[in-house]
């Protein structure tokens, strides 16, 4: 089977990350087409993916466009459908992995008769997707063969949307566990190259600089708990969201935590950036689809505390292998980490279930074994 994979970001996202554990083992029979050019084409490059970039600048809708900005964009979208359309009749089926890549996979799969796969990794729904364009995914994906939703809470978000629920699977992301696996001379090295105190208990953020990933939270939750606790956070603003860093920079200083808090922006180890924490947060404000990081997490054998909410929900059971705390709830999140601090040897206990769990349930071979199986019937589509 020959897929053409489509993707509308440059930058490496979590669900760039899953496409590019999707689309490795198909690399010597597929393409990842890119909507514009960034560093993900570095990435899939490096793990010898065949990958071209259609466009050097993205198409501005965002996700909370209206109507008449997104009708305003279709003249651009012309070209592009025109670059796809030629490039699905090379292929079997197309695989959109993104909402653009939707918008002009679903009109190339009319043109081309190619069957449609849509993999959904966002919750559509009004927190985090405006009236229109929720409408614009769900009318596309229903004409699709089949929707892949990265979680219960995504596919029923699709289905309270007005999805089909006959179109949906549920596949898990997938990982590779022995990458989590860090030697502690690698640690060492890293703690020493970023200057980090290993005498310092350190709680990590790893995520986008965004207001709904919630990094504003925790930093309200460490100005209560112990000074002998700080935060590192790992990632860096995308999609216009400077203003927020700036928040942040602020909120610092106006709670006295300058020396309790690291920014190391955007980086590439974060197995190894995980491995110097004593703890992952997770507080994202609005429900995740998946939750990628704390699945990472899981792995490197760290305890995990993460918004009771979406995708979250599906991957912690709350004191055995993680703990759940409400969203946007400081003091809560607050008395977790104290307690965590306080408690080494029964936090490493639920660690250790939870990287056993994970280890067990998020494999990606057994993943991508199970996503074969679900796209074999689409190799006896007629095209």
């Amino acid at each position: 089977m020959k897929i053409l994979f489509i993707d509308q970001s440059g930058q490496p996202g979590g669900a760039e990350l899953c496409l590019m554990d999707i689309a490795r083992p198909y690399r010597d029979r597929c393409l990842v087409a890119l909507l514009v050019d960034g560093p993900f084409k570095d990435l899939l490059e490096q793990q010898q993916i065949p990958v071209q970039v259609l466009a050097q600048q993205s198409i501005e809708i965002r996700k909370d466009s209206s109507l008449w900005l997104a009708l305003s964009r279709i003249p651009a979208l012309l070209p592009l459908l025109g670059q796809v359309v030629k490039l699905a009749r090379q292929f079997d089926v197309i695989y959109a992995n993104t909402p653009k890549a939707l918008v002009v996979g679903a009109i190339a799969s009319l043109i081309t008769r190619r069957p449609l796969v849509y993999h959904l990794h966002d919750i559509l729904s009004a927190s985090h997707f405006s009236h229109t364009n929720r409408q614009i995914a769900v009318t596309l994906a229903n004409r699709a063969t089949l929707v892949i939703a990265n979680s219960h809470a995504t596919q029923a978000a699709f289905i309270e949307a007005g999805g089909r629920p006959e179109l949906t699977r549920i596949l898990y992301n997938g990982f590779q566990p022995d990458n989590y696996l860090i030697p502690l001379h690698e640690q060492e090295a890293l703690a020493k190259e970023l200057d980090l105190n290993r005498d310092t208990f350190w709680v990590g953020h790893f995520s986008r600089l965004s207001h709904w990933k919630g990094q504003h939270i925790l930093l309200d939750a460490l100005a209560l708990c112990p000074e002998e606790i700080s935060a590192l956070f790992v990632g860096d603003a995308l999609f216009g969201e400077a203003d927020y860093v700036q928040h942040l920079q602020a909120k610092v200083k106006d709670l006295g935590l300058e020396n309790r808090v690291r920014f190391l922006g955007f980086r590439n180890d974060v197995p190894q950036m995980m491995s110097l924490c004593h703890l992952i947060t997770h507080t994202s404000t609005a429900p995740e689809p998946f939750g990628r990081v704390i699945v990472e997490a899981m792995l490197c054998g760290r305890p995990v505390i993460a918004a009771n909410a979406g995708g979250a929900t599906e991957l912690i059971n709350s004191g055995q292998t993680g703990w759940l705390c409400e969203s946007n709830a400081p003091q809560q999140l607050a008395d977790q980490i104290i307690f965590c601090h306080q408690h080494p040897e029964q936090s490493q206990v639920i660690a250790k279930a939870a990287q056993q769990k994970a280890s067990q349930d998020f494999n990606l071979s057994v993943v991508n074994q199970q996503l074969a199986q679900i796209l074999q019937p689409l190799s006896s589509e007629p095209t």
